[in-house]
Parts: structure tokens; C-alpha cells; sequence
């Protein structure tokens, strides 16, 4: 079959490519590194793809024995038509938009837009029904990456990775790489039947069984494409293979995946959730990551003034243990005061009955009178006074089965006529606007009277496969999700400058919608685990590491080489403390202390800055062997290397190759003692001595 180029464009250093086949008017798109632009075009044998995958109801199904495990190639995809494209150009962005067209009325536009200076970029697909009947759609992706790899002969046998994130509550990041051999993504002998592998989330926890993130590498031309969906609710993935072009498509998960229909009536449109996407020549799955989070430092960067430069965080939540008062944070702020912390968060329990624990009484929020006699603005006053910013916590869409407000069924979601119960909470329904004024005062209110600077906004439960109120229980989901995350804008415009954290059982909403409105998020609920460390360096492929929030739970038992373990996993981003701080010895707040003056100043280097993860493979998280190193360099003519040893023989040397562009100079090193640590050749040297120790070194 014969192939012709639509267009070719640069967006950065990636290459666009549209093309179609000359008998037919469906269009495909695949990306390339600029600096292969003439490297692609081996043979292969491959149908060109829609770039935008839809599936109406009514509609043919797909053939090839796809039906069933995939939606993509239906009819509804096939009669799209290309019409045109533009390209607009402004002073901060490229905006390429392709129009397909469905004879039947049916208008999709296939958006990318480039943000100068970025090393990816976004795409979207808007629908819209110019008929003059009612259609139903049961799939529309957000991206269509086809043609992976176009430097690879055939189908490239041995040559594709796949890579993923897994997660799961306290193991969040997990990489997960497998060959296109082990997923069964060959073409059979005939090029005929396909193969497909679908995986995402289903509910409100978008970051629970894997991210919402996929990577494809050719080893043999070390080239990678990757993508993060920014969304809320149930998405999907799905990896696709019938001939030599493997296919990378995903968005909402539809009907068969997340239970999701959703209906258009003449005039109306739908915009899909937007993809982040890229590619790039060399440096490994790290690269490809690290171009996928750089698109949130545009975001980052317009967080309130204090944030740019990372300060310290306090959360008493591992010093009370869900029991705050003002007389327990008075002795807290006395203990930390002048030691460089800046904010000062509230965690749960401020607003619990006497009696009843806070994880099932969230909702009503009033303030104990029993925990705060005289209110909450003496405490509010207290840490103001003492230098620091005020926060709260707030679990805003769900309410506890101990709560007044539990009984509100009338303003909940539901299921099947069912309030949605699982056995500690209920879901606000966000839409409602009864709920709306509700937590307007709860808490809208609450952060303005007290003069609150700061919000965790916390989320420990999952509504499942979605709700009623719409044409399917998914498109109810996703409803209801995208109100609350219009809510969250409503925080930032009735509150000026608020310092928002993004926490859903710690790290279950690590995605980049919410990254995008968030100053930071809670990296993990692993507060006080061995693996703390190994978490947090995998999130370096999820997230900017200057937003993600590392737990240093520091108890009085704790030896000083324990400590500064501790405090050396916030090197891998934000620091943040909690534990008992008004019962240490003098010595263990000096590994403390120099702990906090180190985190100062590598802080720029955390903020803008390449991650290189090095060591042997961790197989076990919650018993870790071996050792790992983490090498942060900046953009300053610094770097940092962090070096975790776990348990297991201790070797009698790590050598630690540096990149290029790493500085040879050792600055500062810190430990819970004197480590013996050197450059030679290139390379960071560590003689280790003992398991369960960290050793961070800084160079300039």
C-alpha cells in the first residue's frame, strides 16, 4: 500500500509527522528526535492507524479478533477523513491542529500544542456532533502515537521495551519493563489478528495499580517514546500490534475498561483529557521522564513566592498521631522554632469528637473545643509568631461514617440508588451545589477566618467503577472528578497565594492535572519505612522532585546513623519532618541540623536538575538488598550523589561513574560520620563499612 506524507514539523528537538494512505483519507501520526529526521524510513509493512481512536455506538466493532480486548480500528475511527491542518505560532507556543471529518456530521479536532522551551508536549481531541441526531461514544482517545519504531527493519524483533509505572499504597513508582515478545505484541504470520495490551485505573484513584504513564524503547537505536495521561479518574493505556507498526493509543477508559459511555447532542462537543508526550535519542528510560516532568515547571515555577526556594516543612501528624491540640503544638513549636523550618501543617484529628477516631469522622469539621479551647486562632497566632506559615488538612470530597454529614445522603454520590459506602466513608457529590456551598464554608471558609496559608488536601478512599446521575456509571466519574477538580481552582481564587499539597493516601493522585495545581504532594503514606528511600527515587520518573514531599519521621530511640537515613531521603525532594522533636538529645538534633543545612543547599539543584539512578536492582522493597545511588545534577555547575545502603554483604568499594556534565569537586558531605568518599578517574568513590546507612555527597 502506498504511504504519503501530509506534513513534517519541528516542534523543539521532535519532528511531527501526519501521513495517509493514498487510497484512503485516514490519517496517522508518529514523532521522531529531530536529529533522526532522515533515519525513518525502514521497510515495514503497516496500515495506517487513525490518529484520533473512536468508537460510536451503532458502529462497526473492531475485526481481527480485537473485539472484546480492544476498541480501536472500529468504524467509527476508519470514517474519519482527513479535511486540513494549521499551525499557529505565538510568542510562547506552537499550536498544530488537524481536522478529520466524518461524512455522517461528526467534527474531531487533533490538537498539539508545543510550549517554547518545553521538552514534550500536549495533545487533545475535541468532537464535535454537527448532525442532527444524538450520538453515543463508548472510546475517544486522547493520543495516537503509530509506527513505533520507524528506525527499527520490520517488525524489530528483540529490540522494544515496554515501560511502566506500577503503584500501590506505600510502593509507589515501581518500574516495570518487559520485552514486545513477553507481552505477546508480535504480529502473527498473517499480519492479520491483533494483539493489544489495555491496562490503566478505574476510579478516583488515577495513581493506585500503575501511573498513568507508558514508554517504549528501541534498544537497538537507544530512541524512546513515552506519554503521562492528565487526568483524574479512569484512564487508560493501550499498546497495539497487528503488522510492523506498534501502536500507542490511550485517553478515558472506555466502555469495556472503565464502564464509560458518553452522549452528544447536535452542537455539543467533548474535550478529551490531555496527554503529555515525547521522544528523544539516548539517555534512557531516565530521559524520556525527566522530558515528560519538565513540562510541570511551568506550573511549579508560578507557585506562591515562597515555594521557589523549597523551603522545610513540619507535619505533626508522626508526633500526634491524629490527635492535635494547641497545647501538644505549642510544645512542638518551642522544640522547632529557629531550626529553618517554614511551614507548619495541621494534619487530621483537629476537628474529632471526643472519643471517635479521625479517620471516620471527617466531614463536619468543626473544631474540637476539647483539642482547641480557645478556638484555633491562638494556634494559628502561636505559629505565625514563631516564623512559620500556617496549614490544615482537609479530606474535602469524603465524609467519615462517625460524621453528621454522613446521613446527607440526599447530596452523595450513588450507585444502583445507592449511597456508594464502603466500610469508613461516603462521597460528596461534587456537582451538587448544595455540596458546593458546603465545603465553600467548610472549608473555603475555614482557610480564610483563620488565616490559613497552606492545605493538605488529603483523599483515602475510591468511588469505584463510577456513579449514576449520568449516561454510564464512568461518565459519572469523570463528572464528578472534574468538579472536584474545580474546586480546587476555586481554593486557589478565593485564597490568594494558599500553598496547596496534593495528597491521596499519600501518593495516589501523582498525576500531572492535579501536579499542575498543586505546589507539592505527598511522595508517599510511608512514613517511617526502610524503603522510604527506594520510593522516592522512583518517583523521579513520576514527578518534579521539588514537589514531591518526603516524610523524616525522627523518634527518640532512633541511633544517629538512623537519623540521618532519615533526613537523607528528603534529599530525593521536599523535605518534610514530623516524629518526636520535644524529646531529642542534643546530638541527635546536630544530624539534624546539618542534615537542614545540606537539604539548603542543594535545594536549587533539586529544583532544576537531571536525575542519573545507578546500583543493582532493588527486588524487594520492604526488605531491600544491595545499595542504590541517585545523581542530581543542576543547572548551576552543581550536583549531589545520594548513596543508601540496604542490607545484605556490604561490597568493599562502590564506584559510581559521573556524568559529563557533573562537577569533579567534592563540596560537602553528609552522614551521621566521617565517610571515606573521593573522585578518581571520572567517577565518585565510597568505601562503605555498614548496611543501613546514607551517605550524600555535593559537588562543585
Amino acid at each position: 500500500m502506498a504511504i504519503e506524507e501530509i506534513s513534517r514539523i519541528q516542534v523543539g528537538d521532535m519532528i511531527l509527522v501526519y501521513e495517509q494512505e493514498t487510497d484512503f483519507k485516514t490519517a496517522g501520526f508518529y514523532i521522531i528526535p529531530a536529529d533522526m529526521n532522515s533515519d525513518d524510513n525502514k521497510k515495514k509493512f503497516y496500515r495506517i492507524n487513525s490518529l484520533v481512536q473512536l468508537k460510536l455506538v451503532g458502529d462497526i466493532y473492531p475485526n481481527c479478533y480485537g473485539h472484546g480486548s480492544s476498541m480501536r480500528n472500529g468504524e467509527s475511527s476508519n470514517l474519519l477523513d482527513y479535511d486540513s491542518q494549521t499551525v499557529e505560532k505565538t510568542d510562547d507556543k506552537v499550536i498544530v491542529k488537524t481536522y478529520l471529518k466524518d461524512s455522517r456530521g461528526y467534527d474531531v479536532v487533533h490538537i498539539v500544542t508545543y510550549y517554547n522551551g518545553d521538552l514534550s508536549f500536549e495533545m487533545k481531541n475535541v468532537i464535535t456532533n454537527n448532525s442532527d441526531k444524538d450520538i453515543t461514544m463508548e472510546m475517544i482517545s486522547s493520543f495516537e502515537l503509530s509506527k513505533i519504531s520507524p528506525f527499527l527493519e520490520g517488525d524489530g524483533p528483540d529490540s522494544l521495551l515496554v515501560h511502566r509505572l506500577r503503584s500501590k499504597w506505600s510502593h509507589e513508582g515501581r518500574l516495570d519493563t518487559e520485552t514486545v515478545e513477553d507481552l505477546q505484541l508480535e504480529p502473527s504470520w498473517s499480519t492479520w489478528s491483533v494483539s493489544t495490551e489495555r491496562y490503566g485505573q478505574t476510579g478516583s484513584m488515577p495513581v493506585k495499580k500503575f501511573f498513568p504513564f507508558a514508554a517504549i524503547e528501541d534498544t537497538k537505536n537507544q530512541v524512546l517514546w513515552g506519554v503521562q495521561l492528565a487526568h483524574e479518574a479512569s484512564w487508560q493505556m493501550e499498546i497495539y500490534r497487528q503488522d510492523d507498526g506498534l501502536h500507542l493509543s490511550g485517553g478515558l477508559a472506555d466502555r469495556e475498561f472503565g464502564h464509560w459511555l458518553k452522549t452528544l447532542k447536535p452542537g455539543q462537543s467533548f474535550e478529551t483529557p490531555a496527554a503529555i508526550v515525547s521522544t528523544c535519542h539516548g539517555g534512557g528510560i531516565d530521559m524520556i521522564c525527566h522530558r515528560l516532568t519538565q513540562a510541570g515547571q511551568k506550573y511549579a515555577d508560578k507557585a506562591p513566592e515562597s515555594e521557589q526556594h523549597l523551603p522545610i516543612i513540619f507535619n505533626e501528624y508522626c508526633t500526634t498521631w491524629g490527635c492535635p491540640s494547641h497545647d501538644n503544638i505549642k510544645g512542638i513549636v518551642e522544640a522547632i522554632k529557629d531550626k529553618g523550618f517554614e511551614y507548619f501543617v495541621i494534619d487530621c484529628g483537629w476537628f474529632k469528637e471526643d472519643g471517635i477516631p479521625w479517620d471516620i469522622s471527617m466531614g463536619d469539621y468543626n473544631v474540637s473545643p476539647t483539642l482547641f479551647p480557645e478556638g484555633l486562632e491562638k494556634t494559628v497566632a502561636l505559629i505565625k509568631e514563631n516564623g512559620m506559615k500556617p496549614g490544615i488538612w482537609f479530606e474535602i470530597d469524603n465524609i467519615g461514617r462517625a460524621a453528621k454529614s454522613y446521613e446527607f445522603t440526599d447530596h452523595q454520590l450513588k450507585r444502583d440508588g445507592f449511597p456508594i459506602t464502603t466500610y469508613s466513608r461516603r462521597f460528596w457529590d461534587m456537582n451538587d451545589p448544595w455540596v458546593k456551598e458546603y465545603l465553600n464554608e467548610k472549608v473555603i471558609g475555614t482557610l480564610n477566618k483563620y488565616g490559613f496559608q497552606y492545605m493538605k488536601m488529603d483523599y483515602n478512599d475510591t468511588i469505584g467503577i463510577g456513579c449514576d446521575g449520568c449516561e454510564s456509571l464512568g461518565e459519572g466519574l469523570r463528572k464528578n472528578m472534574e468538579a472536584s477538580v474545580d474546586f480546587v481552582r476555586e481554593v486557589k481564587n478565593q485564597v490568594p497565594g494558599i500553598i496547596l499539597e496534593n495528597c491521596a493516601s499519600g501518593g495516589h493522585k501523582l498525576e500531572p492535572l492535579m501536579m499542575s495545581l498543586c505546589s507539592m504532594a505527598s511522595f508517599s503514606d510511608a512514613h517511617e519505612t526502610e524503603e522510604i528511600p527506594i520510593i522516592a527515587a522512583n518517583l523521579h520518573r513520576a514527578i518534579l522532585p521539588r514537589q514531591s514531599q518526603i516524610w523524616a519521621v525522627i523518634r527518640k530511640n532512633d541511633s544517629l546513623k538512623r537519623i540521618a537515613y532519615s533526613v537523607a531521603n528528603t534529599f530525593l525532594g521536599r523535605m518534610c519532618l514530623s516524629g518526636d522533636v520535644t524529646e531529642l538529645t542534643s546530638q541527635q538534633w546536630n544530624v539534624i541540623d546539618n542534615g537542614i543545612k545540606f537539604y539548603k543547599e542543594i535545594a536549587p539543584i533539586i529544583k532544576y536538575g537531571y536525575t542519573h539512578r545507578v546500583g543493582p536492582k532493588i527486588t524487594s522493597e520492604r526488605h531491600p538488598k544491595g545499595w542504590q545511588g541517585v545523581i542530581r545534577v543542576g543547572e548551576n555547575g552543581e550536583a549531589y550523589v545520594l548513596i543508601h545502603m540496604f542490607y545484605g554483604d556490604i561490597p568493599e568499594i562502590i564506584s559510581i561513574k559521573l556524568p559529563k556534565d557533573c562537577p569533579l569537586n567534592i563540596h560537602t558531605v553528609y552522614s551521621d560520620t566521617e565517610v571515606n568518599v573521593k573522585i578518581e578517574n571520572g567517577s565518585l568513590i565510597y568505601y562503605p563499612t555498614e548496611n543501613m546507612k546514607a551517605v550524600a555527597v555535593k559537588l562543585k
